[in-house]
């Protein structure tokens, strides 16, 4: 008698696992309460705005502009309650003892990869951050997708849309300010300001239940978060992601062409 045929086996999803099941707890306290949090408050003293925005319990999505690194340090250092980020892949796979040391640190604190270039592993991401938002936790995400090079606010990604529409969460607006100024692009510390951290009212997007994949819903939703981000940062907005952006500017500086694919756009779907 022939056994019964096997389906192939399906491998799980690497992002799924690392958000899936909330580990890191013990971990992130400790860095927060004892190794890392304490010390920087006492140099920086970040300043809180809205902190009372924040829900005690349940999920929610808090959506930042990005300036810094450090932006990662310190909104969630003024909060009570955990916040899970997306992280570059390359946090996880990276070899030698650096490697190993950034791999420990992002599995070690339950933070979610994610990686840049698209396709089904974005979509992971995905539905890791929906796993960190399905155990009532906060979920960290900066719409932008990259860091600001000069400061300003730039378009901001629909994911964020996507996200908190089939999760059905409200987005809480956070506006980070300074942190360029404590750690810009290419230093660890560059000066010991006070940076401030300020937290919008919760948006509820109930009304476009079930429109989650309608582009001109995300795209509207997205705009309303972002600008919500721009009221509390103070920053000027471009409407142009902040990927294309640099590369103008790298061109600018270069005196290259812009290189545009038949049959392309330059900006990915919104």
């Amino acid at each position: 008698m022939t056994e019964p045929a096997q389906s192939p086996r399906r491998e799980p999803d690497p992002a799924v696992v690392d958000a899936g099941d909330g580990d890191g707890k013990g971990i992130y306290w400790v860095l927060k309460n004892v190794l890392v949090g304490p010390p920087v408050k006492r140099i920086f003293r970040p300043n809180v705005v809205g902190a009372e925005n924040i829900p005690e319990t349940g999920p929610a999505i808090i959506a930042s502009n990005h300036l810094s690194y450090s932006d990662w340090i310190f909104m969630p250092l003024v909060l009570r309650r955990r916040v899970t980020f997306v992280a570059k892949s390359d946090y996880f796979t990276g070899a030698g003892i650096k490697g190993r040391f950034q791999r420990g640190f992002f599995k070690g604190t339950g933070q979610v990869p994610i990686d840049r270039s698209g396709g089904s592993a974005s979509e992971g991401a995905m539905r890791a951050g929906m796993k960190v938002l399905e155990r009532g936790e906060l979920f960290g995400i900066y719409p932008e997708g990259t860091r600001s090079h000069d400061g300003r606010l730039y378009k901001g990604r629909t994911g964020v849309a996507r996200l908190a529409l089939e999760a059905k969460v409200p987005v809480i607006p956070c506006g980070v300010i300074g942190t360029d100024v404590v750690a810009p692009p290419g230093k660890i510390v560059a000066s010991f300001a006070s940076p401030t951290v300020k937290f919008g009212e919760p948006l509820d997007f109930s009304r476009y239940e079930g429109m989650e994949s309608d582009r001109l819903i995300l795209r509207a939703v997205t705009d309303e978060i972002m600008y919500k981000i721009m009221e509390l940062s103070g920053q000027e907005y471009i409407d142009m992601y902040a990927t294309k952006a640099k590369a103008l500017e790298g061109r600018a500086v270069t005196g290259a062409p812009e290189k545009v694919r038949k049959g392309t756009s330059v900006d990915p779907a919104p």
